[in-house]
């Protein structure tokens, strides 16, 4: 679908109760390529899912990039705003709760850059591979929003310290955080997903 703003791909509820998931590709991915991730985190929640507006080399992402690693910052604030709308039209027009972000590197980096700016428009977020998208001037009140970050101890691409400084950041907010590191790179294991899927599991229980 190319309405709303964004091309974007619904998949409605087939269990009721559960949170909507918001999914947020990586660089180069679509639409299309956390359906399946999503489809496994959270059997039976609705799916939201749309592409990322800007292309480098061709590749969609949610954000510009100066280098890697390097934001531009005035595009990243202008696509989470962007975004920010989508997700309230979208909750309009398909009539969802809150959704779950749940983001994978550049998705992960915008879902965080929700968490805050516009923090409200989210139950909570699953992020992925994600670095600090910008240095907030003040905390964003995130008091008791639940949030699971999951990074690769072997990540060449982010800068531990920038996870570190995620981390504190979203701590310093009052969000209810879930850090793991696990073994591995940038890339997404069985791992990631079995810990996701327990989390969202427990995230559903408790907003029942």
């Amino acid at each position: 679908m190319t309405d709303l703003g964004f091309i974007h791909r619904f998949i409605p509820a087939t269990q009721p109760g559960l949170p909507p998931l918001l999914l947020l590709h990586g660089t180069g991915g679509d639409e299309n390529d956390l359906l399946p991730l999503g489809e496994q985190l959270s059997p039976g929640a609705a799916l939201l899912s749309p592409r990322g507006k800007v292309l480098e080399n061709g590749m969609p992402r949610f954000f510009r990039r100066l280098a890697e690693g390097v934001f531009d910052l005035a595009d990243l604030k202008a696509r989470t705003l962007e975004l920010a709308d989508f997700i309230a039209a979208a909750r309009t027009a398909y009539a969802l709760a809150k959704p779950v972000a749940v983001g994978f590197s550049n998705g992960a980096n915008i879902a965080a850059s929700l968490l805050l700016t516009r923090p409200e428009l989210l139950a909570g977020a699953v992020l992925l591979r994600a670095m600090l998208p910008f240095e907030p001037q003040a905390p964003p009140d995130l008091a008791g929003k639940p949030v699971l970050l999951l990074s690769g101890s072997n990540d060449q691409m982010i800068p531990a310290a920038s996870s570190e400084r995620l981390i504190e950041v979203l701590q310093a907010a009052g969000a209810d955080l879930v850090y793991k590191a696990l073994p591995t790179g940038h890339n997404l294991t069985q791992n990631d997903l079995i810990i996701a899927a327990h989390w969202l599991k427990e995230f559903g229980l408790e907003n029942l």
